[in-house]
């Protein structure tokens, strides 16, 4: 039985599977919207926020926390200098799993996992060029 059993093993072993929940965190904070598995994003999600409220804390150690699980340098100043400030009032929920479909190639299902704020701006639609009508030149004609 699975009593008080959280958490999804992913199919991997421990170190696999840090790896790459830290890879899909750096992400998440960097892209603020990334797509993978259902299961991925369920188990990156409570790892996200996590780090998002260490943002919000600000302090020496939680820099030294965050910048300890993050991949990239680039993804902690990002946390504590973008994404933690906007989210100072809300108390927590700062990400969203929207399910998308299958993966053509193993049919697994796929998710978006986003920060709450960052929606999809519609890429505005590029309209044909009319490609202009060529008008035949008359032919020169030949008197000989």
């Amino acid at each position: 039985m699975r009593h008080l059993v959280s958490g999804s093993k992913l199919g991997k072993q421990p170190a696999h599977r840090r790896a790459v929940l830290r890879n899909l965190v750096t992400n998440v904070i960097e892209r603020e919207r990334i797509t993978t598995t259902i299961a991925r994003a369920r188990a990156a999600r409570p790892l996200v926020e996590q780090m998002i409220t260490l943002g919000k804390r600000d302090t020496l150690h939680a820099r030294r926390q965050a910048a300890a699980f993050l991949q990239t340098t680039d993804a902690t100043k990002k946390l504590f200098a973008v994404i933690a400030p906007r989210f100072s009032d809300r108390p927590g929920g700062y990400t969203r799993i929207i399910r998308v479909g299958w993966r053509i190639g193993d049919g697994a299902e796929l998710a978006i996992l986003e920060l709450i704020g960052s929606e999809l701006k519609k890429k505005e639609k590029k309209t044909k060029k009319e490609k202009p009508q060529e008008v035949p030149e008359p032919e020169a004609k030949a008197s000989a």
